[in-house]
């Protein structure tokens, strides 16, 4: 980048942050597309994405430069689907055990909802809500991996180390997914102290997602695994479901758990195996 030296690293990461947070908060609180017929908040996400093609405009970086390389795109890709389906195997399996267990008489449906801090909302079947779910799900991942792990690691890790630039991008993204209670709060919808816990709870699960999508992108030198996976978890959420006697979903949570935890430990175990912390994460392209 040309302008390295010419730019505050943290506070233009901050700056792009309160943009896109900006329009993030105006889409959920206005337009509230998540609540409609498409079930994905996706307006803010396609304006990202004009951000971001803005922003390395402004540093003179290229897009393969922050992780979208022409390298190896579909094995990562692959790879990342694979991460996602080991770890969903296990946690689904595990819901499953457990809600067995209780005489749910659990089973699998496979049906298009959006996700909520209470539960997920809505059971479409048409072909059109799979599509906006795919299409949506594409978008977001495009967004939020070039977003905070292309273009903020690449920024932050310039003056910074790896670890810091991780610490950095992945307390943004944890804070990034406020916006959902905070709308329910201002709707009556929880308590302020449910509004607090539900908050915590986010910051703490996403933000080690996100650390986890930063290790990715620096064992691969590219975006492509971590969007895989990101994709992944988000589409079976939305997808596939396990309905009871009582109801659909009641152990989502324990579910996302299970997966995101094993997730996170396996892409650790390969980070420190694979000696990924002593190459850069971004190789330049000719």
């Amino acid at each position: 980048m040309k302008k390295d030296n010419y730019i505050h690293p943290v506070l233009f990461v901050l700056t792009i942050y309160l943009i896109c947070f900006s329009f993030r908060a105006l889409e959920y609180l206005l337009f509230r597309t998540d609540q409609s017929m498409f079930g994905e908040a996706f307006i803010h996400k396609l304006l990202g994405i004009l951000v971001l093609g803005i922003a390395l405009q402004y540093v003179s970086c290229k897009w393969s430069e922050i992780g979208f390389t022409k390298h190896a795109v579909v094995k990562n890709i692959l790879y990342g689907l694979l991460l996602g389906v080991t770890v969903y195997l296990i946690a689904y399996g595990t819901e499953f055990f457990m809600q067995t267990g209780r005489n749910g008489s659990p089973s699998l449906k496979i049906y298009v909802t959006s996700y909520a801090i209470d539960g997920n909302q809505g059971m479409q079947t048409g072909i059109l809500f799979f599509l906006f779910c795919i299409v949506g799900n594409i978008i977001n991942v495009v967004m939020e991996e070039g977003i905070f792990r292309g273009l903020f690691v690449r920024l932050l890790e310039a003056k910074n180390s790896f670890i810091k630039a991780m610490v950095v991008s992945s307390v943004l993204f944890g804070f990034w997914h406020i916006a959902a209670p905070v709308r329910s709060l201002l709707d009556g919808e929880i308590s302020p102290m449910g509004t607090l816990f539900t908050a915590i709870i986010l910051i703490l699960t996403t933000g080690i997602t996100g650390a986890k999508f930063c290790l990715l992108t620096k064992i691969t030198g590219s975006l492509w695994m971590s969007m895989a996976d990101h994709f992944f978890n988000n589409t079976i959420i939305n997808l596939l479901h396990i309905t009871t006697i009582s109801g659909a979903d009641q152990l989502q949570v324990i579910r996302i758990s299970v997966a995101q935890t094993l997730s996170f430990l396996i892409v650790l175990i390969i980070y420190f195996k694979s000696g990924a912390g002593k190459k850069t994460t971004f190789r330049n392209e000719q």
